[in-house]
């Protein structure tokens, strides 16, 4: 399998996309072809529709759609926030939606299966391809040189939210630096009744983005240095965010029923004032600012020292992995689920775009932002993204990418130790690589 690398230079073109920005392009990808004809045409849509931030860009998408497409009707499942386990279902049980919106390691199972649709050949690709924004074609092109779904993002990335006001009365000065000053700033968030840092464990991916955040503070190319071969053993930098994990888990950091705990919980507990920090993506960005207000910020990955911190800050946890709405093989309406699905990729982009003022899309847009952007998104696009040195690369190998996820949610558990960390990835490893 080719192995892609993508460096910050090339994805920082459209990431640091200035707040107003006129991208040229337009609606290339939205073919009003396959969908103007008299007879119906009934689509299930399996798409993420939970919350502001997923469903007002699907919601408009759709609505622009039947513009578009007047003789086409979505039939919206919405999607369970289960790390696609239903979609997985979905598959073994012969029932998939005809367009689902889902990520690369899902699609990699699915791709064995025969439940993707490859969409290399089709015009729709073409021309989707064409109207990307540049340094965003990871998302698009698989690291196996095939297309398998449109993406309405661009290249995202996790950070650590937290309540500037909580940690004013706990006495907690900010920036935190330092993995010892964020175990001391847990002990003290415990001992003030705060949970210290909301996550929803029960999704693996949480917890290995928490990790990969720890990892890229010594190896900025984060989990993708893992698929190099020759790598048989879990690498200095893997065990030490390995150990320092353990040791924040250890000074009470998380909440002991994190591990199941979902994102609905989770977010609550910040919302409401419960918890002093929550880690997600920067999508999070709208819905902790819409409740917060100037109360929420957002903080760099803490490291193992502050000469650390001040070399790593701008290493980016995130990859640039292949995502979006892909298409069901056994589609009774293939043709049409295609264009359709690259639709609702940009018009879902031109939505983030132009109502949330998010410069992280994949497809160009060729509107004005008509909306205030929040504090911290101005910062991420000021502060951020200029000044980022490097991206995490993409890991392929599913066998060693399930058994992080594994064991970083197992690093949650009290009795769970680093060595078995450490052995569990290097048996993967050795096997692997």
């Amino acid at each position: 399998m080719k192995k892609t690398y993508r460096s910050w230079g090339a994805a920082l073109l459209v990431l640091t996309m200035s707040i107003g920005l006129v991208a040229c392009g337009g609606d290339k990808s939205a073919s009003s072809q396959g969908g103007t004809g008299d007879t119906k045409i009934k689509l299930k849509v399996y798409a993420q529709h939970f919350d502001a931030d997923t469903t007002k860009p699907f919601d408009y998408a759709v609505e622009e759609l039947k513009k578009d497409m007047p003789n086409v009707e979505i039939e919206l499942d919405p999607a369970v926030q289960d790390g696609y386990q239903k979609l997985k279902t979905y598959a073994a049980t012969g029932n998939m939606p005809d367009i689902y919106f889902t990520d690369w390691p899902t699609l990699q199972t699915l791709a064995k299966s025969k439940n993707v649709e490859v969409l290399d050949n089709y015009e729709t690709t073409a021309k989707f391809k064409e109207n990307l924004n540049p340094g965003v074609e990871s998302r698009l092109v698989a690291p196996d040189n095939h297309v398998y779904a449109y993406p309405d993002t661009g290249i995202e990335f996790q950070l650590i939210y937290y309540n500037k006001s909580i940690f004013e009365k706990a006495g907690i000065e900010t920036p935190i630096r330092t993995i010892d000053q964020m175990g001391e700033a847990a002990k003290k968030l415990k001992a003030a009744g705060y949970v210290p840092m909301s996550i929803f464990a029960k999704e693996k991916w949480i917890t290995t983005a928490f990790y990969n955040g720890l990892v890229t503070r010594e190896q900025p190319q984060g989990f993708g240095a893992l698929d190099q071969k020759g790598v048989k053993a879990l690498p200095e930098a893997f065990v030490t965010a390995a150990q320092q994990m353990k040791q924040l888990q250890q000074a009470g950091l998380f909440d002991a029923n994190a591990t199941n705990t979902n994102y609905d919980q989770a977010s609550s507990l910040f919302y409401q004032g419960k918890a002093a920090m929550f880690v997600n993506g920067q999508w999070e960005i709208y819905s902790s600012q819409e409740k917060l207000g100037d109360q929420v910020d957002w903080m760099y990955w803490p490291a193992k020292d502050e000469a650390t911190y001040e070399k790593s800050k701008y290493f980016i946890d995130g990859a640039g992995s292949p995502q979006g709405y892909a298409v069901s093989s056994s589609s009774e309406n293939k043709e049409t689920a295609v264009k359709v699905a690259a639709f609702l990729a940009t018009k879902s982009a031109e939505y983030k775009y132009t109502q949330l003022g998010s410069p992280i899309v994949s497809p160009k847009v060729d509107k004005q932002i008509a909306s205030t952007v929040p504090a911290m998104m101005q910062r991420v696009a000021k502060e951020l993204l200029p000044n980022a040195k490097e991206y995490a690369q993409l890991l392929s190998n599913t066998k060693i990418q399930n058994t992080i996820n594994d064991n970083t949610q197992n690093l949650m558990v009290d009795n769970f130790l680093v060595e078995g960390f450490v052995n569990n990835l290097n048996s993967t490893l050795e096997k692997e690589n």
